[in-house]
């Protein structure tokens, strides 16, 4: 019985700061950090890019500081997680000198191209399509 007590608080051990490290974006988008500058955004209910870039901001601006001007890059681009086995993510960096290539800027927003940049005034803009005002509420119900 002792032997068995041990072993799951062992296991429950391991698996706490796992879950603790983990952030969820405004979006409910899982954002997991990697390292000091790194982190991957978990892609979930079909988000596109617009979510992928929302919760990588909202990440960003809580785990920085609000440092709106501050750009964030694509490192790794959607595809396998690197920390959900069987899942897909993006892996953004805030330092642009560990990129494989040259920063850049793109005119659609994607999650496909190494090294895209935005700020993080920029990207938190899509986290707006998760914010209903009460009065579009009341337009769809056909309320005044």
């Amino acid at each position: 019985m002792r032997d068995t007590f041990v072993w799951v608080a062992l296991v429950m051990a391991m698996i706490v700061p796992a879950s603790a490290q983990t952030f969820q974006a405004i979006n409910r988008l899982q954002v997991v950090p990697l390292n000091q500058s790194d982190f991957e955004v978990i892609e979930a209910r079909g988000e596109g890019a617009r979510g992928i870039w929302c919760a990588a901001a909202d990440y960003a601006l809580a785990r920085f500081g609000n440092t709106g001007q501050q750009r964030m890059y694509i490192k790794s681009p959607r595809g396998p997680s690197v920390s959900s086995a069987g899942r897909k993510g993006v892996v953004f960096t805030m330092d642009a000198s560990s990129l494989a290539v040259a920063p850049s800027r793109s005119l659609s927003v994607t999650v496909r191209t190494v090294g895209v940049g935005l700020t993080l005034n920029h990207a938190v803009q899509f986290c707006r399509d998760n914010l209903i005002e009460p009065d579009d509420i009341l337009l769809r119900l056909g309320g005044n």
